[in-house]
């Protein structure tokens, strides 16, 4: 493994790689592998616990939850949509049909005046992924810092969820790296390897 201060650059190279091979997927083939990965998202026995789930709107080229937020709501799950402040991620409740306000970097968040809620569950977006569990986000640490202050009230359920052609064959990770739960491509539950 290199060293810890290549680690950016390394990281930044694989996620380069990774998100040109998903964005080069075609939009069928992404909407067809997205319904997949719902459906094998809704398979995690413990997510179906989870009275709040923490998803998000995607961007770009990423897999829609828009399908599994839909089946979660017909299992009586309520689903929270995150915001970006200056502190982090803030989840608030979404229902079905509200309005999204925009966001940074391009997102759709949901508005400020509903209440912010702590999800026990987590949807999580990735730029790449290896079979330690280990992901590559966008580079801001959003969601590293979420996982860790969640986790402060309890147990968090991870599950991130990509298209296979995202999976690279090594994260660079860090001691304080939190792997994810669950990994899952349209191609079903990929099986980790812990070390």
């Amino acid at each position: 493994m290199a060293p810890h201060s290549d680690f950016p650059a390394l990281k930044a190279a694989l996620r380069k790689d990774a998100l040109a091979r998903r964005d080069g997927l075609a939009p069928e083939t992404r909407r067809v592998g997205g319904l997949r990965i719902a459906e094998n998202v809704m398979q995690v026995e413990p997510l179906a616990q989870a009275p709040i789930v923490g998803a998000f709107w995607a961007i770009r080229s990423e897999v829609d939850p828009l399908p599994l937020i839909g089946m979660l709501f017909a299992r009586g799950q309520r689903v929270a949509l995150p915001k970006v402040t200056p502190e982090g991620l803030v989840f608030r409740e979404w229902r079905a049909g509200e309005a999204l306000v925009p966001g940074s970097f391009g997102l759709s968040e949901p508005r400020d005046d509903l209440p912010p809620l702590d999800p026990t569950a987590l949807i999580v977006p990735l730029a790449a992924f290896d079979r330690r569990g280990h992901r590559i986000g966008y580079g801001r640490g959003y969601y590293d810092q979420a996982i860790d202050r969640l986790s402060r009230n309890g147990p968090v359920l991870t599950i991130g969820i990509a298209f296979s052609v995202q999976e690279v064959e090594t994260v660079p990770s860090e001691p304080h790296d939190q792997p994810l739960d669950h990994l899952i491509t349209e191609a079903g539950p990929v099986p980790l390897v812990r070390d």
